[in-house]
């Protein structure tokens, strides 16, 4: 068990991030043991892109500069593999082409012009909250980036539960989908929503509740969207899980923006 957890560490940021870990197994059981330690990336990925963000407040730079390097780190930290998997998404969905000519649009190493507008206004979406959120301080920003992207890697590990199929044989979707069992899905999902409340706590306030809320609207917008790519393409695939992720980040932040 202790060798499977330490495979399952390696799968999740050996795979959902840019990070100097190989991957040890790559087999179901890994995949398994990866999907429920997605959110341990996440805690990783958020813990990073706030650091510096944080810093440069704290050392007088404005928050427009604090937001611009929180939301560039999150794309280094993964060599822009999720944005990449967006833009493949969206093109593969604004063709309105059946599944399987769909499949191949995404799979072009180009990006079309659906891809190209979808990822303009997530990127610009999620520097104007962060620019918000640290515009109210350090603590704000910071906490905004790590419960994006925990929140995010969760979407990831919800998406490879059991009954969600893989839209292809091969690549990162066919090595997760329908790996993980529902019902440790949903205990690890309550883990993080009590995990970001507690965060928001940090923030004063109604920080807790803000916070608990915007996870759930991640989690949901992310849920949508798995629903229509199972629909339109048959199953999840690794473009299908990037788009997961990105969405969900940015409907964590958006609802951190508001009230």
């Amino acid at each position: 068990m202790t060798s499977l957890n330490s495979d399952g560490v390696r799968f999740a940021f050996g795979t959902l991030t840019a990070l100097p870990v190989r991957v040890s197994r790559w087999d179901r059981p890994a995949a398994r043991a990866g999907m429920l330690c997605a959110p341990l990336a996440g805690l990783a990925v958020g813990l990073l892109a706030a650091a510096p963000g944080a810093l440069l407040l704290l050392a007088g730079a404005g928050p427009l500069l604090a937001a611009a390097v929180s939301a560039a780190v999150p794309a280094v930290l993964t060599r822009g593999l999720h944005l990449d998997g967006l833009a493949d998404t969206a093109d593969g969905l604004g063709s309105g082409k059946p599944a399987e000519d769909a499949l191949r649009i995404m799979k072009q190493s180009d990006i079309g012009p659906f891809g190209v507008i979808t990822l303009l206004f997530v990127l610009l979406g999620q520097v104007a909250v962060l620019f918000e959120l640290y515009g109210r301080g350090w603590a704000h920003g910071a906490s905004g980036a790590v419960a994006a992207a925990v929140v995010a890697r969760l979407a990831l590990t919800l998406a490879s539960r059991r009954g969600v199929p893989a839209a292809r044989p091969e690549g990162l979707g066919a090595a997760v989908a329908g790996t993980v069992p529902p019902g440790a899905a949903a205990v690890l999902a309550a883990v993080v929503v009590a995990g970001c409340a507690a965060v928001g706590a940090v923030t004063g306030g109604h920080g807790a509740l803000r916070f608990a809320l915007a996870a759930l609207a991640g989690l949901l917008a992310a849920r949508l969207l798995l629903g229509h790519c199972v629909r339109r393409f048959g199953g999840v695939t690794g473009d299908v899980f990037g788009a997961l992720e990105e969405t969900a980040a940015t409907a964590v932040l958006v609802v951190l923006a508001l009230g």
